[in-house]
């Protein structure tokens, strides 16, 4: 503590000073935010303070960053913005940590309290704007609040089922002083997070699990929230339950383990999909059934009791029927759960999903026409990393390919935009985890659509000297909405073309040249990092094996076949026995 500090807390300290001191004391070591006039105070404190402080150059990029940063380490990530447009712009990436429970503690400057409801300069109803994207936010109206509101929020963001804490600070309180100290020990009457599981609901499970003869783990992210993948294959091989996972489960069970049937739903594999629509016990852990994993409601999983171990209770049963509910902390149901558990032959159901497991999670086939193929490039990752990379996404067909091509073995290996599927979260998300994990290789892999949403962010990398690897698939095209409108939609490839082939010639491109607009090569140089265009295979292996091996960060864009799908995929609307397949053309 310095020398200021310890006056401060003699003679009182102002708002401002108490944030600081709040974020040091709950454990925030970096910090995302942008400054503004009504968090100028706060700023001003920070000046000295020991947290990492980082700059992005946009507010949602800041809280893309808080949100990697959180999701890469199980900590709670920190941003900080001013009032009215810095809390507006943040709204998107709020709405993207509450859809995937990821904890955040956001805190937004506001006007003073004499001036809100004036619509004075850059003022805008926080809380009521960003109520429904929040675990809880609050407006502080007391300065002698802001220490006890501070702790709380990271508290409440943390625990149950993690999320995003707003803390919205008049002007006027930063500036005030108060006597009360930071809090320690939080304890909320109205908020008691439900962590230990009924002891009855769990030995109904056990009951369910004994008698089944054709079981099946559906495993979400819940399951790397609460760290219960060890227990998760634990009882898997233990008892022969195989293991689906969601998009946000990945990597929860390692998909290269002897009973890993890959990821489910409408792009899932055919081994999970199948295994769902034929068990007689799905094991819901930690996933809440969103209907991409679902498909047709009425035809999910028809044949099987649903057991759902959930520590959100407004969760169970909200979108499909659940026999079993168990609400409760996922890594005490599971440890509760084990010892209830017997052995018991289940030969014939593994033999079948052994049969399954046969065919590969997606498959792809070589073009006629030599392009190369976005499914290689994952793959080429996935080899010259040796399945060591951090994969962070955007959002369309790169998040989906990512998810099929890359073989996803830790918890905390893939983190994506599932719930919100929000465009632009790859390159900051991506910034945001390599601070969390500063020595790990991270790679973000985005499209040529959704990179150019917070591409600005890439000056940060080259700001903190951070190692991140930029992946462009670059095919032309906003390609999972072509993908759409090319199946149901009669080709009609409307607003979707990133291309500027058939467009009015611009001068300032020779006409010989292709025309890659933007140049993803110049934008990188801007920005200062080092960056390659490929075309083929070979020079993806080449460039990769310099790029992620270097400490400097890289811009990659790989220019791919603009008509390739992510295939498999369920239709909408159809069941998951209703499946499209690759084949060869």
């Amino acid at each position: 503590m310095t020398n200021t500090q310890q006056r401060s807390y003699l003679h009182g300290r102002t708002g401002a000073q108490c944030v600081v001191d709040g974020l040091i004391s709950n454990g925030c070591e970096v910090l995302f935010g942008y400054p503004g006039g009504c968090v100028i105070d706060i700023f001003d404190c920070l000046y000295s303070s020991p947290i990492h402080f980082v700059l992005p150059r946009h507010e949602q990029g800041g809280i893309h960053m808080a949100d990697g940063y959180a999701r890469a380490t199980g900590k709670v990530g920190c941003a900080l913005v001013t009032s009215g447009p810095g809390a507006t712009n943040a709204v998107t990436g709020l709405a993207t940590a509450m859809m995937d429970g990821v904890p955040l503690v956001v805190i937004t400057g506001q006007v003073g309290l004499n001036l809100i409801g004036t619509d004075a300069f850059q003022e805008a109803d926080t809380t009521g704007i960003t109520r429904s994207v929040t675990k809880h936010n609050i407006l502080v109206r007391s300065v002698d609040e802001l220490p006890r509101a501070i702790s709380e929020a990271f508290f409440i963001a943390s625990t149950g089922k993690p999320g995003p804490v707003l803390i919205d600070i008049p002007k006027n309180i930063q500036q005030e002083i108060t006597m009360q100290p930071d809090v320690q020990d939080v304890s909320i009457r109205a908020y008691q997070p439900f962590v230990l599981p009924p002891r009855q609901q769990v030995e109904r499970l056990a009951h369910a699990v004994n008698k089944s003869h054709r079981p099946v783990f559906y495993v979400g992210g819940g399951a790397i929230t609460s760290n219960s993948c060890e227990l998760i294959k634990k009882i898997a091989e233990t008892f022969d339950i195989p293991v689906c996972t969601t998009l946000m489960g990945l990597g929860a069970y390692p998909e290269t383990g002897s009973h890993a049937l890959w990821m489910v739903g409408m792009h899932g594999s055919i081994a999970a999909n199948n295994a769902i629509q034929q068990a007689d016990l799905v094991i819901s852990a930690g996933a809440r059934f969103d209907d991409r994993v679902t498909g047709k409601v009425s035809e999910f999983a028809q044949g099987a009791q649903i057991a759902h171990i959930d520590v959100d209770l407004s969760a169970i049963g909200k979108n499909v029927r659940t026999d079993i509910p168990v609400c409760g902390d996922l890594y005490h149901t599971l440890e509760a759960l084990f010892p209830l558990l017997v052995k018991r032959d289940r030969t014939p159901w593994m033999t079948l999903v052994s049969k399954w497991r046969e065919a590969k999670p997606a498959v792809y086939f070589p073009r006629k026409d030599g392009k190369m193929q976005p499914q290689a490039v994952i793959e080429a990752i996935d080899r010259v990393s040796k399945g060591q990379a951090t994969i962070v996404t955007d959002v369309g067909q790169n998040q989906m390919w990512a998810a099929q091509f890359y073989r996803h073995t830790r918890p905390r290996g893939f983190l994506t935009s599932g719930g919100l599927g929000t465009m632009g979260f790859g390159v900051p998300g991506a910034i945001g985890a390599q601070f969390g994990k500063p020595d790990a290789l991270i790679v973000s892999v985005n499209g040529d659509g959704g990179v150019q949403m917070n591409i600005q962010e890439l000056v940060v990398a080259v700001e903190h000297r951070l190692p991140v690897k930029v992946i462009i698939l670059n095919n032309t095209y906003l390609g999972m909405v072509r993908q759409w409108q090319e199946l149901f939609y009669g080709k009609r490839y409307s607003a979707t073309i990133l291309s500027q082939n058939n467009r009015p010639e611009n001068e300032h491109i020779p006409s010989e040249e292709p025309k890659y607009l933007p140049d993803f090569i110049k934008v990188a140089e801007a920005y200062g990092l080092k960056s390659a265009r490929v075309k083929t295979l070979d020079e993806v292996n080449k460039v990769f094996e310099e790029a992620f091996n270097d400490n400097n960060p890289w811009v990659i864009e790989c220019i791919v076949a603009e008509d390739e799908m992510v295939l498999p995929m369920v239709p909408p609307g159809a069941p998951l026995s209703d499946m499209i397949y690759a084949t060869e053309n």
